[in-house]
């Protein structure tokens, strides 16, 4: 009786007393199908994890292990003393990535930074396609999906989702568009998700690296352009090469570290010209191609590189702000 009245439809729709009876329960109202037939959600497409009470007040932490509730005693993969002597836990979660199981938790900290503390000149980065970043002073971050790693990571992953395109071509049902996913197609599936997960480790990783290096400069301000990334991605020869770059999480991960040591973080209009614009004496072109990777400013005669150019009036642009 419980199942009719909750899944109870009327024309393929919830009706309002369905809804609030599912909302006092606390639950979820189910998706139907065209069929009318209600689809559960899956355990194998959502990321599975859970919330730790805060109330029951059962999260501890001692030596190299963490106490969950209703679980007890489990093995870290690193000892952390920060954890071990915090008086309060915020927010736990305990979340698994398909392979390894990660416990997060937010935990009272005082900060050691000090407001006297000397800056040097403040910076701008250009993002970029060939290279990740460019620094006003001529500093590149290299493009990490250049690196020999990453290309032989790519060939590995083409080679298996070919292997894994002919496996599910064979175990087609003749006449019926379905197929049979075997236990060798399971395994071949969690051979590609190893892969991918090894490509997006190095990335960001690579990304950590490489803003701590800017941050540990102590720059009075850390200045970056709004990137209209939905609108580059339609260009579809450099798509799939935008979006390896992942802009917004360097722009996320940069961010937060710049709060952490109190430097400015200014993120210059999406429509400012900072391309175009001279740096040595403020002439703006009218077009400038993206095939132009050097340009001679016709009002003072002076060669720009293109993305250094960009980098100095962002530089200039974070002094004004």
């Amino acid at each position: 009786m419980a199942y009719k009245r909750f899944f109870k439809i009327e024309n393929k729709h919830y009706s309002e007393k369905t809804k609030k009876k599912a909302l006092r329960q606390g639950r979820q109202l189910t998706v139907y199908d065209l069929e009318g037939h209600p689809k559960f959600k899956s355990k194998k497409d959502v990321q599975q994890g859970f919330y730790h009470r805060e109330d029951l007040g059962h999260l501890k932490f001692k030596d190299n292990k963490v106490k969950l509730e209703k679980i007890g005693w489990v093995k870290l993969a690193e000892n952390r003393i920060e954890l071990q002597t915090a008086n309060k836990f915020y927010n736990p979660r305990i979340k698994f990535d398909g392979f390894n199981w990660f416990i997060t938790v937010g935990v009272d900290y005082q900060s050691n930074n000090n407001n006297n503390q000397e800056y040097s000149e403040g910076i701008g980065i250009d993002l970029g396609v060939k290279d990740l970043a460019v620094i006003n002073d001529g500093r590149k971050i290299p493009n990490i999906n250049k690196s020999q790693e990453i290309k032989r990571l790519n060939k590995k992953l083409k080679r298996l989702q070919r292997k894994l395109s002919r496996k599910y071509e064979k175990q087609k049902e003749g006449g019926v568009n379905r197929y049979k996913k075997t236990k060798n197609i399971i395994k071949l599936e969690c051979l590609i998700r190893k892969v991918h997960k090894r490509i997006k480790d190095i990335r960001t990783n690579y990304l950590h690296q490489e803003t701590a290096k800017l941050v540990k400069t102590k720059p009075e301000f850390v200045c970056m352009e709004d990137l209209n990334v939905k609108g580059m991605v339609k260009n579809h020869k450099l798509s799939k090469s935008i979006q390896e770059q992942t802009f917004s999480e360097f722009r996320r991960i940069i961010e937060y570290k710049c709060k952490w040591n109190n430097i400015r973080f200014i993120v210059a209009d999406r429509y400012y010209p900072s391309s175009k614009t001279c740096s040595e004496c403020g002439y703006i072109l009218d077009k400038l191609s993206l095939s132009t990777r050097k340009w001679v400013c016709p009002e003072c005669g002076v060669i720009h590189d293109r993305d250094i150019n960009a980098a100095i009036n962002l530089m200039k642009y974070g002094k004004s702000a």
